[in-house]
């Protein structure tokens, strides 16, 4: 069966990693399809980087198989793997020149110096540099520096080509025009990659699916869509994107919706699998409104903070559901700190998690 699966196709099936006493990866299973841009996100120690180095064959596996595109490569050398990985130092040869250093990953594979030219050449053309050749890199922007380096991972045509956090030595407005370039190669080329970031909005911007990680293993994997509109837990919520987590009550739980008590209200929300108990209420910043007056369906609430960002005022707000976050347009007689004003949020939007 593993035979049959198709070229760039990663799987893990019951993969653990200790380092001594230390469990780094419990007993990992997870299928990546080839073609696919896969996100490891997570905080720091939670196991993505340990994760993408056994893929690279930079660490063996304590226990389980690894396969790539069928194969069962647990037990094979980094070198015998036909994976790529593009570090977030760049790891660059400084004296070297740009197409040197493409090209140096093919003349260690000891082909002919004319042939491993032409094809640096096409990859600094595939990644927007051509023309770039004889220039070092110190004479490149940093931005420029990591195109080079994906360069040098995709002329060794690899099954899989791995991302160590490789925008994080980027400034931010640099970050998002190398991850869109990143994004745009990936699908171009049809490649398998596997990218680890810790940075959540790099992850939604440029995946295809989020596998997010804590304590080792998996705490939810899907689209980036799914992990945002349908988190599984508080930490999901929290952790893709900006979250506020109410403490509620399941009053009462029918086939079209979960009866919750709230601030003294009671409000009906989407469908859950939560049975009646505590919960924690999932509110996204652009969900909460600010209303100048009170209705049946407004909290009373007071601005603690409120920051003029151009395009949205962010607010911090005290109040009958807690401390909140919230966004909100700009207008000219947008309430200012120390205002009373009363929120509401559509309960259709919201979503529970357990406690």
């Amino acid at each position: 069966m593993t035979n049959a699966m198709p070229r760039g196709s990663v799987r893990f099936d019951r993969v653990v990693k200790r380092y001594g006493s230390v469990t780094a990866l419990k007993e990992l299973s997870l299928e990546i399809q080839p073609g696919t841009l896969v996100t490891l996100l997570g905080p720091s120690g939670c196991g993505k980087t340990t994760t993408l180095r056994l893929i690279a064959g930079l660490e063996s596996a304590s226990e389980g198989h690894l396969f790539i595109g069928g194969k069962d490569v647990t037990h094979l050398s980094a070198s015998y793997r036909k994976v790529s990985m593009v570090f977030q130092s760049y790891a660059l040869f400084p004296h070297m020149t740009v197409l040197e250093n493409v090209a140096y990953g093919l003349t260690v594979k000891r082909m002919g110096k004319a042939e491993a030219e032409q094809r640096a050449e096409a990859g600094l053309e595939m990644v927007g540099l051509k023309g770039f050749g004889k220039r070092l890199p110190s004479e490149l922007s940093g931005g420029q520096q990591q195109r080079v380096a994906v360069a040098r991972a995709i002329v060794l045509e690899p099954e899989v080509l791995l991302l160590d956090e490789p925008l994080s030595n980027l400034d931010a407005k640099l970050r998002r025009h190398v991850r869109e370039e990143i994004r745009e190669i990936q699908q171009r080329l049809g490649l398998t990659a596997v990218y680890v970031t810790h940075d959540q909005e790099e992850a939604m911007a440029v995946s295809d699916r989020i596998i997010v990680m804590r304590n080792a293993e998996i705490a939810q994997e899907g689209s980036p869509h799914d992990l945002y509109e349908r988190p599984a837990s508080a930490f999901i919520a929290d952790f893709i994107g900006d979250a506020n987590l109410v403490d509620v009550e399941i009053t009462a739980n029918a086939p079209s919706g979960p009866e919750i008590t709230v601030g003294g209200k009671t409000l009906v929300l989407p469908p859950t699998n939560l049975k009646a108990g505590p919960a924690k209420l999932v509110l996204r910043p652009h969900q909460i409104k600010l209303c100048p007056s009170p209705s049946a369906a407004t909290f009373p609430a007071e601005i603690t903070y409120a920051a003029y960002l151009g395009n949205q005022i962010q607010y911090s707000l005290q109040g009958e559901l807690g401390s909140l976050f919230a966004v909100a347009l700009p207008v000219a007689d947008a309430p200012r700190v120390g205002s009373s004003v009363f929120v509401s949020f559509d309960p259709t939007e919201a979503r529970l998690v357990p406690a």
